[in-house]
This record gives C-alpha cells, sequence and structure tokens, in this order.
C-alpha cells in the first residue's frame, strides 16, 4: 500500500470529481480541501472545494488501482520531472499522516497551503515540535518566518509537492536543536 499522487483532468466545478468517485468504490482518499463562496440561485453559500483541484492522493496497491484509471480517461498518475513512466509519484505513509493530521486538526481558516516554487529558505525558521498533548502533539517542522505576521504557523510539508502552513498556539512549542 502506497500513497499515490494522482491527477483529476475534470473541469473544478464537475458533479463527480475523482476524489468523490474513488471514496465511493472504496479507496482512501484525500485531497486538501478549502471553503468557498459560491452563488446558486442568487445566494451566496458556503462549498468545500479543492485547494488544487487536480491533485489528489489515494492509497491503495497499484494492481488495484490500474484498472480505475485505465476506465476513467480523465485519472491520471503523476510523474516527477524526468521519472520513468513505470514509476509514477507516491508519498511515504509517515509523511501522508503527518500531513494528514495536521491539516483536518486545524480549523480550515488555519490552514494555508503553498507550493514548493512559493517558499524560500528566508521564509523558514527554526525546527519545532508541538507538545500540546492533543492530536497535533508530536508533529515536527519549521516555523513560517513572514515579517508583520502576528500568527504562528507550523510548515507541514509533502516533499516536493504541497506545504501546508497550520496556525498553532506558541504555548505548545519544544525548539529542536
Amino acid at each position: 500500500m502506497s500513497w499515490f499522487v494522482l491527477r483529476d483532468l475534470k473541469r473544478p466545478n464537475a458533479k463527480l470529481p475523482a476524489y468523490k468517485d474513488l471514496r465511493a468504490k472504496g479507496f482512501e482518499v484525500f485531497t486538501p480541501m478549502t471553503t468557498r463562496m459560491r452563488t446558486v440561485g442568487g445566494k451566496k453559500e458556503p462549498v468545500d472545494t479543492p485547494v488544487i483541484p487536480d491533485l489528489l492522493f489515494v492509497s491503495s496497491d497499484k494492481e488495484r488501482l490500474d484498472p480505475e484509471i485505465l476506465r476513467t480517461p480523465t485519472l491520471q498518475y503523476r510523474y516527477g520531472a524526468g521519472q520513468n513512466f513505470h514509476n509514477p509519484m507516491t508519498v511515504r505513509e509517515e509523511d501522508m499522516e503527518r500531513f494528514i493530521t495536521a491539516v483536518e486538526n486545524t480549523p480550515r481558516e488555519g490552514v494555508r497551503y503553498y507550493t514548493p516554487a512559493e517558499l524560500s529558505k528566508h521564509h523558514l525558521g527554526k525546527m519545532i515540535r508541538i507538545t500540546d498533548g492533543g492530536p497535533l502533539d508530536g508533529i515536527e517542522g519549521r516555523l513560517l518566518s513572514i515579517r508583520g505576521s502576528k500568527k504562528r504557523r507550523l510548515l507541514v510539508e509533502l516533499p516536493g509537492l504541497l506545504t501546508a502552513a497550520i496556525e498553532i498556539s506558541p504555548a505548545y512549542l519544544q525548539l529542536l536543536p
């Protein structure tokens, strides 16, 4: 079992995006979500939408996932730059579980997402660990260092793909060497 990185080429407003379709078929699927306002029938209402519409992660073995990829023309594996097409991108189980735990246990308004190109070395602060005794206890990462920001944010990374900056309380931080 691995976490495969997939692309969903359906339009962002499709009735049945791949993450919903695969969940209905029994796959464990994760896609980072955000809440946006949408006008329906002249009224604005909040709607959960993926942060990056074509990005999803599926926990499965390749033999079980391949038939779904072949059956759905708008669903594809993602490949790293310069990698062989026989080796789709995967995320380590520990990294994915840490990322999911951090994102799902933080209110949506307290999470911001960054691509690797958006963060540079001068945005990365000290290494820390959360010690609050709650669901985020033991999560390690770097502090996001942005001048003028009044909120502390911990960067939780999926290497080379996506970084989530979650709001944390300074009372529960432990500096790491």
